[in-house]
């Protein structure tokens, strides 16, 4: 059983910054992205709290997805992508109307998220190891290529595991491209990193799923 990323629980259709959109001046996107960004931060401007919820609307599939892939568990998801939002509101409450006006929605908020995220994983290295992953849908087909797998957001627990193997770099490098769609310029502002670091990050961490995926050298 494959489980896409419109199963997840209060996911909406797939996210509007998803990939498809080209490079534009200073790094931004064109196209549906774009059209969305500006959407949020007219609505953000004209009224705090209702730009927000269509903020929350239009980015809330991507961010709860991206935190399901970084740390694994749903639960932990869950709570990792409500912090994000709460922190993004609080900060949106001491933003003067052009810090608005100049946002980046998507990449903002997942910087805020992976931040999250990695001081969670510094606390955690603090504290006693954590419970096994929690069992997830049936595990991908171990014939196909874990670039294929993670490209179709596969939440199986073997690709679960797979990810949470992966140095916290690479594996955030990973998700955000193949499941998020992010392009490697978006990446890098997310990571705070040059692009030519992120993609080796990327590269490096699928030539590292790849051997997990098959441990004795079968062929994929």
């Amino acid at each position: 059983m494959t489980v896409t990323d419109e199963a997840l629980p209060h996911t909406p259709a797939p996210d509007p910054d998803a990939a498809g959109a080209g490079p534009g001046p200073a790094g931004e996107t064109t196209g549906p992205a774009t059209d969305v960004a500006g959407q949020v931060t007219a609505a953000l401007a004209q009224d705090l709290d209702a730009g927000f919820a269509v903020l929350y609307e239009a980015y809330r599939g991507a961010v709860f997805s991206t935190a399901l892939r970084l740390c694994g568990r749903w639960a932990e998801a869950e709570d990792l992508a409500a912090e994000a939002f709460l922190r993004a509101y609080r900060a949106l409450c001491g933003y003067p109307p052009e810090r608005i006006a100049a946002l980046r929605p998507r990449a903002w908020l997942l910087t805020i998220l992976t931040n999250l995220w990695r001081n969670g994983l510094r606390a955690a290295a603090r504290r006693p190891p954590p419970t096994p992953l929690e069992d997830a849908p049936d595990p991908p087909d171990p014939a196909e290529p874990v670039e294929d797998a993670a490209a179709r957001h596969e939440t199986g627990r073997e690709l679960a595991g797979l990810l949470d193997a992966l140095p916290a770099a690479q594996r955030a490098a990973i998700v955000l491209r193949h499941v998020t769609d992010l392009p490697v310029a978006e990446i890098a502002a997310v990571l705070g990193l040059p692009e030519g670091t992120v993609k080796s990050h990327i590269s490096r961490g699928l030539a590292r799923l790849r051997t997990l995926h098959h441990p004795q050298g079968g062929t994929p």
